[in-house]
């Protein structure tokens, strides 16, 4: 080896690491997560049999053979058993799955979207407009949340556009509540009297400076509320407040197969097995970003 290769040899060795940003520190954390992965797999998993349920059967999810009704799990042809039409249940699940998982995300995207902008001008102005929006904000909490969606999609009539509108406003104040009090932490920082001092607009700084220092906490909390999204409307659904029918939706599922659960128990509790695993996913894989993100840049 001569001295040119030994020297550089030796500055490769002692040369200091680069430091991993937030962003780095983050994803490994996450992926040495295998509560974190489990549930993210098992979510994009069901995801993509919903999506490719056409591929995947070929029964219509709403026509059923009544000489077929209540056929048990592991029928031939039938390998979750039909329900109380006689209409297999593997497909019924696989396209309630999709209104499921639309029901569940698409509320929680408008709350985050509406609930962000209104959360951080309060956090960011401060004075009479944060009193008149967490004031408002605070007169949804002043009735319990499941009842509020009940009244709401009441009111609406049932569908699945409907029951999205009645969750995104129940989601819309606690999301506000969180985007509001990350912005108050983030609005005394320097960086943020800097921009001020550049004579730079209101809604400039928040877009650039504020809405990426505050993601982290509202993206987890958000993530948190799809399971409970999926539940509550599941529970619409179970009501007849939900998508019509015969529109398969696990909710809705759950309350036609109610009458058959002592004749086909098994077959009856599918949907709320789907709603459970699909629940508690999200939730896991809420609690796994939310240890990923809390790293000390």
């Amino acid at each position: 080896m001569t001295a040119h290769s030994a020297i550089a040899a030796w500055a490769a060795v002692d040369a200091p690491a680069t430091p991993e940003s937030y962003l780095q520190a983050a994803r490994r954390r996450f992926m040495s997560s295998r509560v974190g992965l489990a549930a993210l797999a098992v979510l994009l998993f069901l995801v993509a049999l919903s999506v490719c349920a056409p591929l995947l059967t070929s029964y219509d999810p709403a026509v059923g053979q009544p000489v077929d009704r209540l056929k048990a799990i592991g029928t031939p042809g039938h390998l979750l058993g039909t329900d109380e039409q006689g209409r297999d249940m593997l497909t019924r699940i696989l396209y309630g799955g999709r209104m499921s998982l639309i029901a569940g995300l698409a509320p929680v995207f408008v709350a985050t979207v509406i609930g962000t902008a209104l959360g951080s001008l309060s956090g960011f102005i401060g004075r009479w407009v944060a009193a008149v929006i967490m004031r408002t904000m605070d007169m949804f909490y002043a009735f319990p949340a499941v009842l509020l969606a009940i009244a709401i999609s009441a009111s609406l009539g049932p569908g699945l556009f409907n029951q999205i509108i009645a969750l995104s406003i129940i989601y819309i104040a606690p999301i506000a509540r969180v985007a509001e009090a990350a912005t108050r932490r983030i609005v005394v920082a320097e960086f943020i009297e800097a921009a001020k001092l550049t004579g730079a607009p209101t809604t400039r700084i928040i877009v650039t400076q504020v809405l990426a220092n505050i993601f982290s906490p509202i993206f987890v909390y958000a993530s948190g509320l799809v399971g409970l999204a999926i539940v509550t409307a599941a529970s619409l659904s179970f009501l007849g407040l939900g998508v019509r029918p015969p529109t398969p939706e696990w909710g809705f599922m759950l309350n036609s197969l109610r009458g058959t659960i002592y004749v086909n128990p098994w077959v009856a509790a599918l949907p709320g097995f789907f709603i459970f695993i699909t629940s508690i996913s999200f939730n896991m894989l809420a609690d796994s970003v939310r240890d990923a993100l809390d790293v000390k840049e």
